[in-house]
């Protein structure tokens, strides 16, 4: 359900006090790293092992948002994998209809960001090129076949992860973590303001807790009814 500011912050007030300090010491730490400048785009992923391998990449470069694709896959989560990453991440799903690509770049054109396609191609930018003048969504393609066409074409760039090897690509965990690691410390050598808003800030520290409490759907029913 969608608060207005002050109910928001009375709401998470109320359940933070159901989560321990150490907890809440350690959401403060993460909450410093966290960022919406970059974001993931998952296409048809299908390996669970590999897809929660970026979730645990994601997480520890601390890129907040995952844009989950389903057209042909149902992405599943490996948690002996994910490391229960998966728990403080924002995860959107697009699998409403059967090409659901063109629906998720449009929404994340909408919300501002330079979508980029990870290619082999080798007119792609490298890493260390890649223009971070505005929010980026980095799409990550199958493992058998990479990105859709529907997905390079209505990319603004395309990426390349330089390969010096006789294999021809790297896996897509390995080439997420190389990106999201690479990319994160670029941000944070940079002046760019790419930390969560305030806004933001409550809005990621609501679905935690949410999460770090059991029936917290209960607790909240009973705070908005009865003390709001």
């Amino acid at each position: 359900m969608d608060y207005d500011s002050p109910t928001k912050e009375k709401l998470l007030n109320h359940l933070l006090s159901f989560v321990s300090e150490e907890r809440k010491k350690r959401f403060n730490e993460v909450l410093q790293h966290r960022t919406r400048y970059i974001a993931v785009v998952l296409e048809d992923i299908y390996q669970p092992h590999n897809a929660s391998a970026v979730l645990r990449s994601c997480d520890l470069t601390g890129v907040q948002d995952v844009h989950i694709i389903e057209n042909k896959n149902e992405y599943e989560v490996n948690p002996e994998v994910a490391l229960g990453s998966s728990k403080w991440l924002s995860l959107v799903k697009y699998n409403s209809k059967e090409n659901n690509t063109t629906d998720a770049i449009k929404s994340l054109k909408k919300e501002g960001y330079i979508i980029v396609a990870t290619t082999p191609h080798k007119d792609a930018r490298n890493l260390d090129s890649l223009p971070l003048d505005n929010k980026v969504a980095i799409m990550f393609g199958t493992e058998l076949t990479g990105l859709s066409e529907a997905a390079i074409n209505s990319a603004d760039v395309n990426l390349r992860i330089p390969m010096y090897g006789f294999t021809e690509s790297y896996n897509i965990s390995v080439s997420a973590a190389i990106t999201l690691f690479t990319l994160s410390q670029r941000l944070r050598k940079s002046n760019i303001n790419w930390e969560l808003s305030s806004d933001e800030v409550i809005d990621t520290l609501l679905e935690w807790a949410r999460r770090s409490i059991l029936k917290s759907e209960i607790v909240e029913k009973h705070f908005i009814n009865n003390v709001m």
